[in-house]
C-alpha cells in the first residue's frame, strides 16, 4: 500500500475473495465487488453487485424446518467481458498462463485498475489493462474500459460483453443450503446498435430492475440474446504494439428509485445520454475530490494509509447519494452477502463519524429507523410491552430478520439463534438520535422524529423494568448483551439473561435523556406529542424512578456483565489457545466439543466495556451517580482488567472498543488493540469473513477513534469539548469537521499543541471547552492552544 493506492501483485486464487471485497467500488446507491470481468462466479471468484435497500424474502427448508430469510439481492451482473484469440479458449487466470498480474485500487479517484499479461506460447503475449468505476457523481452509472495490446503476434481478438441475469445469492458458503434464487422474469433486448438491456424482478418483494449497457469499439458490435444474458460481441484485429480499446458503460435503475416511471426506460435513457469514458471519469474524479475534501483525514504512516482505505469503503457505502434513499447501515457494507445485508447496531459505530462530515446522510439513516417506528411499536406489543422494540436485524420493512437457526461450521449443526434478544439496539438508535442532534444542531429533527423515537424507546425500557422489593431496584430480565456468547444461564430451559449491565445503564441513560428532551420541547409541540402518544404525568414519574433505580450487578469489586456472571466457571484460556491457536470463535469450538460458552466467564467482545466507548468518563460517572451507584477510576480500571483477561475478541468491533477504552484506562496497551482494529479486514483476522463483505462498523469506528476517541471530542451543550489523550504511536494527526453549519473546521493535534481553524462564514463563533479552559473561535480565525503534559 502507498499513500493513495492499494496494490496487489501476482495472482493467487486463495486470496481472490478477500481482494474482491477490498477492491469493491460503490457510490452509496450500488456497489460491485472487485472481481475480474472475465471470470464467472465459482469457488474462487464472486462478482456480486448490490443496490442499497434492495431485499427479497424466500423460504427454505433447513434441518427439517421451514425457515424464512430476507436477503440483500445479488443484482444481474453487469461486469462480464471475456476475450480470446479467434477460435481459442477463453482466457482467465485460472485456465491460461499468467505472466504478470497487478490490481491497483486508486483511493483518490475511486478507480480500480488491473493489468494482466497472458502468455499465449511461442513468445506471444496479450496485455490487458482495465479501468473500472462506479460513478460517484451519477450513482446510476458504471463503466469499464478495457485495453488490449498484442505482443509478438497479429490476430483477431474475440471479445464478448454481457449483462447476466442468471445470478444467485451464493457468496457465503454457510448459506448455500438456503434458497438463493431471487431474480425472476428475466428478459433481454436491444435498444440501439451499441446498446442492450436486461430487465427482471425480485421473486417476492417485486422490485423491478432495469439495466442497459452500451459497448463502444472501433469495430461493429453484434448482439445475441440467449436467456438470461444479453450479449454484445466485437472482433477487432490486433497488431503488435497497437492498443485496442473497448468501453462498456452501464446504467442501473430499480423501481425503488424516485422520479422515474419505469426502471428499464430510465436505464436506457441514462446510458444513451451518458458521455464517453474520459468525460465520465473526469466527472467521477471531481465528485471524489469533493468527498475527500469534506472527509479529509491526515494521519501519517501505515495507520494513515489503512484509515484512508477504511474511509474509502465507508464513503462507498454511505455517501451523499444515500441521503435520498430509504436505507439503513448494512453491517457488511455493499461488499458481499454476509449477514444477508441486514442492518444491526453497527450504526452506533458509524453515525458518530458521519455526523461531523455528512450530517444529511446521518439524518437519512435515522429516518430509516423512524419510518419503521410503527413496526417497532407493534413488535413491542407482541411481547406485551409498550413503546418501541427495534429488531436486532432489520431489512426492508423493519420486522425482525434475525434467523431462527444458525450453522456452526465446526460441528455442522444448525442451532437455535437467540440473538434477537439483543434489545439494546433501541438504545443505539436513541444514542444516535442524540449524537446527531448535538453535532448538527438540528432542532427540527430532535423536536419531531427524534423526540418520537426517543419517547417510544424510553417507554419500552420503562415498561420492561420490573421492581424487585428485595433489591429495592428495577430489573430488566431475559435479554442478551453485546457479548453475544451468553444467551442463557447454564442448564436453563429458556434463553435470556437478567440485568445485563450495558443494557440497564444505556436504558437509564435513554430515560434520562428523553425526559430532558421532553422538558425542553416547545410547549405546543410537547402538547401535540403528549396527546398523540397518550403520555401522562404518571408515566413520566415512572420513567424518572426507573432511570434512577435500574439494577447494575457487581461482583469481586467489578461491574458484572450480567447478574450471576461471577458465578460462572473460569475457562482454561491457556489450554484452549494451546489446543486451537485461534480461539476468537470460542463459542463454536465449545459447541463442537459438546460444551457451551454459557458455562464460562468468557466474552466474545466488549460488553460492559462498551460503556466506556459510548460515554466519556464524566458522562458515565454522571449516569452512575444518577443511579446511586459507585463508579470511580479504580473500579473502572479493575473492571477493564477483569474483562480484558476474559475476552476472545471474536468480533472486529472488539479490538476497536478495547483500544478506545484502554487509551484512557491503560495507555501502554492501547495501541496493540488499535492495530487489531486497523488490520481486522485487510489481514482478514476473523478467518475468511472479509471475503464475504467488509466490517463497516469496525472501519468507521477506527476513523472515529481518531476523530473522537483520541481527542476526547464531544458535542454537547452547544460546544465542542476536547480532552486529548496522546498515544506515542499516534501523536500527530488532523481532520476536518462540519459542525452546526460550519463547514471545513480544521483540527490538528501535534506535539502537545491543538490547532483549530474555523473558515470564514456568517455563523456564530464555536465554543471550545478543554479540561482547564474555554475559548471562543470566531469564523475566519485560527486558535492554537498548548495542551498539558
Amino acid at each position: 500500500m502507498t499513500g493513495w493506492t492499494w496494490q496487489y501483485e501476482g495472482y493467487d486464487p486463495a486470496d481472490e475473495r478477500l481482494r474482491e471485497s477490498l477492491c469493491t467500488l460503490g457510490n452509496g446507491y450500488f456497489a460491485t465487488r472487485g472481481a475480474l470481468p472475465e471470470c464467472s462466479a465459482d469457488d474462487v471468484h464472486y462478482p456480486g453487485s448490490y443496490a442499497a435497500g434492495c431485499y427479497n424474502r424466500l423460504t427454505s427448508e433447513v434441518a427439517g424446518r421451514q425457515v424464512e430469510n430476507e436477503d440483500m439481492v445479488n443484482l444481474p451482473n453487469w461486469l462480464p467481458l471475456r476475450f480470446r484469440l479467434a477460435g481459442q479458449q477463453w482466457l482467465t487466470p485460472d485456465t491460461a498462463t499468467v505472466l504478470d498480474h497487478r490490481q491497483v485500487l486508486h483511493l483518490a479517484s475511486g478507480l480500480l485498475e488491473r493489468r494482466t499479461r497472458y502468455g499465449l506460447g511461442q513468445g506471444r503475449a496479450l496485455s490487458v489493462r482495465q479501468q473500472r468505476l462506479v460513478h460517484m457523481g451519477d450513482p446510476h452509472l458504471a463503466a469499464l474500459r478495457t485495453e488490449f495490446t498484442a505482443g509478438g503476434f497479429a490476430d483477431h481478438l474475440e471479445a464478448e460483453a454481457a449483462l447476466d441475469g442468471g445470478v444467485t445469492n451464493s457468496g457465503v458458503p454457510r448459506y448455500r443450503d438456503l434458497d438463493g434464487r431471487h431474480l425472476v422474469h428475466v428478459h433481454t433486448g436491444t435498444a440501439a446498435p451499441d446498446t442492450v438491456w436486461l430487465r427482471c424482478r425480485t421473486r417476492t418483494s417485486d422490485v423491478r430492475i432495469g439495466l442497459a449497457a452500451r459497448l463502444t469499439a472501433d469495430v461493429p458490435v453484434d448482439t445475441d440474446h440467449t436467456s438470461p444474458r444479453a450479449v454484445q460481441q466485437v472482433r477487432p484485429f490486433l497488431t503488435p504494439g497497437r492498443t485496442v480499446i473497448i468501453d462498456k458503460t452501464v446504467a442501473l435503475h430499480t423501481s425503488r428509485d424516485p422520479a422515474i416511471s419505469d426502471p428499464l426506460r430510465a436505464a436506457i435513457d441514462r446510458v444513451g445520454g451518458a458521455p464517453g469514458f474520459d468525460e465520465l471519469l473526469e466527472r467521477h474524479l471531481t465528485a471524489w475530490d469533493l468527498l475527500w475534501r469534506r472527509a479529509g483525514l491526515d494521519v501519517s504512516g501505515e495507520a494513515g494509509r489503512v484509515l484512508r482505505l477504511h474511509l474509502f469503503h465507508v464513503l462507498q457505502t454511505l455517501s451523499p447519494p444515500t441521503a435520498d434513499l430509504d436505507v439503513g447501515v448494512p453491517a457488511r457494507g455493499l461488499h458481499g452477502e454476509a449477514y444477508r445485508g441486514h442492518v444491526f447496531w453497527d450504526e452506533l459505530f458509524v453515525l458518530p463519524y458521519l455526523n461531523l462530515h455528512f450530517p444529511e446522510v446521518s439524518r437519512a439513516l435515522l429516518r430509516y429507523r423512524h419510518r419503521r417506528l410503527d413496526r417497532a411499536c407493534a413488535a413491542a406489543r407482541a411481547t406485551g410491552r409498550r413503546g418501541a422494540l427495534f429488531p436486532w436485524q432489520s431489512g426492508s420493512d423493519g420486522r425482525e430478520e434475525t434467523q431462527e437457526l444458525h450453522l456452526n461450521p465446526r460441528s455442522g449443526r444448525w442451532l437455535p439463534d437467540h440473538s434477537r434478544l439483543q434489545r439494546h439496539v433501541g438504545s443505539a438508535v436513541a444514542y444516535n438520535v442524540w449524537q446527531y442532534c448535538e453535532a448538527s444542531g438540528d432542532a427540527e429533527f430532535l423536536h419531531t422524529k427524534g423526540a418520537e423515537m426517543l419517547l417510544q424507546i424510553a417507554r419500552f425500557w420503562a415498561d420492561s423494568a420490573t421492581y424487585d422489593e428485595t433489591l429495592g431496584r428495577h430489573r430488566i430480565r431475559g435479554v442478551v448483551g453485546p457479548d453475544e456468547y451468553h444467551d442463557a444461564y447454564p442448564d436453563a430451559s429458556e434463553p435470556g439473561l437478567d440485568d445485563n449491565a450495558y443494557t440497564n445503564v444505556t436504558a437509564a441513560w435513554v430515560l434520562a435523556r428523553t425526559l430532558e428532551v421532553l422538558r425542553a420541547l416547545p410547549e405546543p409541540r410537547r402538547r401535540e406529542l403528549v396527546e398523540r402518544t397518550g403520555l401522562d404525568g404518571g408515566e413520566l414519574e415512572q420513567w424518572e424512578d426507573v432511570s434512577r433505580t435500574l439494577h447494575v450487578p457487581f461482583h469481586d469489586d467489578v461491574i458484572s456483565q450480567f447478574d450471576g456472571y461471577g458465578d460462572l466457571a473460569e475457562l482454561d484460556w491457556d489450554g484452549y489457545r494451546d489446543r486451537y491457536g485461534d480461539i476468537r470463535r470460542l463459542d463454536r469450538i465449545l459447541e463442537a466439543e459438546g460444551d457451551t460458552v454459557n458455562r464460562y466467564q468468557a466474552s466474545k467482545q466488549a460488553d460492559v466495556l462498551m460503556l466506556g466507548y459510548l460515554f466519556s468518563p464524566a458522562e458515565l460517572q454522571g449516569t452512575f451517580d444518577r443511579l446511586g451507584l459507585p463508579l470511580d477510576d479504580d473500579l473502572w480500571r479493575r473492571t477493564v482488567d477483569y474483562y480484558l483477561r476474559r475476552t476472545s475478541h471474536g468480533s472486529t468491533l472488539s479490538g476497536l472498543v478495547h483500544g478506545w477504552v484502554l487509551a484512557r484506562a491503560r495507555r501502554a496497551e492501547a495501541w496493540a488493540f488499535c492495530q487489531e482494529a486497523l488490520r481486522g479486514d485487510i489481514a482478514d483476522l476473523q478467518g475468511g469473513t472479509t471475503g464475504e463483505g467488509i466490517h463497516l462498523g469496525a472501519m468507521a469506528g477506527t476513523l472515529d477513534l481518531v476523530q473522537r476517541g483520541l481527542t476526547g471530542l464531544e458535542t454537547r451543550d452547544g460546544a465542542l469539548w476536547l480532552d486529548p489523550v496522546p498515544l506515542p504511536e499516534l501523536s500527530s494527526y488532523g481532520f476536518a469537521l462540519r459542525y452546526r453549519g460550519h463547514w471545513g473546521v480544521r483540527l490538528r493535534l501535534e506535539r502537545r499543541r491543538l490547532e483549530i481553524a474555523v473558515p470564514s462564514s456568517d455563523r456564530s463563533p464555536i465554543d471550545i471547552r478543554l479540561p482547564d479552559r474555554a475559548v471562543s473561535v470566531e469564523p475566519g480565525e485560527t486558535c492554537r492552544l498548548p495542551l498539558p503534559d
